[in-house]
């Protein structure tokens, strides 16, 4: 032990006496003798080259965005990434940096951070920003906590059935053992109205998503009026990339918006890092988990970036703390801050059109070939859903085998569907790559 803990023996011996043991080895006495250092069958020792070697040769299996055409969303987006945000993020200042625990000598960090939630209440319509949270999973998670707690709390959560099913199992995971009732997923075929029909005065919030986890748009507003005259509040879940294009949660009256950061310059990277998006009117800040830069003046009158709202943080509130995130999400957040910025206004909704246009041109197209059906019928942005002539895995290995990463089959959270796929087309999806898949299917 004193090979890898670097205490003295009289550290060790105090400890030993407080737990009321002899030694080392009586402490470890309740695990079977032969469970205690089990055989580990590991391959022999490889020199650095020969394992970068076989780390390529395993990483050439994966099919992956260079390898393959993607057409798979469900969550994780296929978007552009301008070289420039690579460059930047690998700065040694902000690679290397760490949550600003002294926030008067992180000015960069602060005034990263401070940008950030300006971007993102300026895509939003939000009045305030965090930055941030793991993903959009746990953001949504904290957003429903949140609700509760700003509207005196009232313990039941409705939320959609077209929410990301990864993202309702999260939340109850979250939740368990707080007392709150969540319903409207348990019926995955139950349409939107009849979950709002669910709410009544108890409800906290009503948790929706647009587009949806099938695609789908929603008008918030009807929503929105439904859910605060039973005084409770609308969490919205959003995709970053259609706000380019649609109706921003804040003048849809929202209450509090999360998204999937994602799509906003950070690569799939097979599953991670990823970014949680959260904003909230400025009257439920105080109850806002996360992090949260301010602009101020200091002494001598120049621009200084401070944390704000410190009561929240756990070294002064401890158990009741709700700022809950912090290592390198700044980094995620400072690379949808250089892509945000480098898009700008015009460019985003530049992506957001061509993601628009090509996935109903997309839809289309499939929806003419024999045995397929598009089963979107509502206005949808990105993403929709067709029901094929088999099942779906049996598709997608025949699409793999071809040099395509196939849809996302639904016949697990959605079995009513069928033999349905969720089908997601972006700008990296040229014409000629939908008509390849297109013809693909055909075959």
């Amino acid at each position: 032990m004193s090979h890898y803990i670097s205490i003295t023996d009289q550290e060790r011996r105090a400890m030993l006496d407080a737990i009321g043991v002899t030694s080392i080895e009586a402490l470890f006495s309740v695990v079977p003798e032969e469970k205690r250092f089990p055989e580990l069958k590991l391959p022999e020792p490889l020199s650095e080259s020969e394992i970068a070697r076989e780390l390529r040769e395993l990483s050439g299996r994966n099919a992956n965005t260079l390898t393959h055409r993607c057409f798979l969303g469900a969550g994780a987006y296929n978007h552009f990434v301008p070289s420039a945000i690579d460059a930047l993020l690998r700065r040694a200042e902000f690679y290397t940096s760490y949550t600003p625990y002294q926030p008067e000598i992180s000015q960069g960090t602060l005034q990263a951070i401070f940008e950030y939630q300006s971007l993102i209440c300026a895509l939003t319509g939000m009045d305030v920003a965090n930055a941030s949270h793991y993903d959009g999973a746990t953001a949504l998670a904290e957003a429903a906590i949140m609700a509760v707690n700003s509207t005196r709390n009232r313990r039941r959560l409705v939320i959609a059935p077209s929410v990301n099913p990864q993202y309702r199992q999260v939340l109850r995971t979250y939740t368990q053992g707080l007392g709150l009732q969540i319903i409207g997923d348990e019926r995955v075929d139950a349409s939107l109205d009849e979950v709002l029909g669910l709410i009544d005065e108890t409800t906290a919030a009503v948790i929706v998503q647009t587009p949806d986890f099938l695609g789908q748009l929603h008008d918030l507003r009807p929503i929105a009026e439904r859910i605060h005259n039973a005084g409770g509040l609308l969490v919205a879940h959003i995709d970053p990339i259609a706000l380019g294009l649609f109706q921003t949660p804040g003048a849809a009256g929202a209450d509090i918006v999360t998204a999937e950061g994602q799509p906003l310059g950070i690569p799939i990277s097979f599953g991670g890092p990823y970014l949680g998006i959260f904003a909230c009117k400025e009257q439920y800040v105080r109850r806002m988990p996360g992090r949260l830069a301010g602009a101020t003046t200091d002494l001598e009158g120049r621009l200084a970036y401070v944390l704000t709202l410190q009561a929240r943080e756990q070294h002064i509130r401890r158990e009741k703390a709700t700022s809950n995130i912090c290592t390198n999400q700044g980094l995620m957040a400072l690379a949808s801050t250089i892509y945000l910025c480098l898009m700008g206004k015009t460019g985003l909704r530049r992506v957001a059109e061509l993601c628009y246009h090509r996935a109903h041109y997309a839809a289309a197209e499939i929806a003419k070939l024999s045995g397929f059906e598009l089963l979107s019928s509502g206005p949808f942005f990105k993403e929709f859903v067709v029901r094929c002539p088999r099942p779906v895995s049996e598709i997608n290995r025949d699409l793999a085998a071809r040099g395509f990463i196939g849809g996302y089959d639904l016949s697990v959270h959605y079995p009513h569907l069928g033999n349905a796929m969720l089908v997601c087309v972006t700008e990296m999806n040229t014409r000629a790559d939908i008509d390849a898949f297109v013809e693909a299917l055909r075959g």
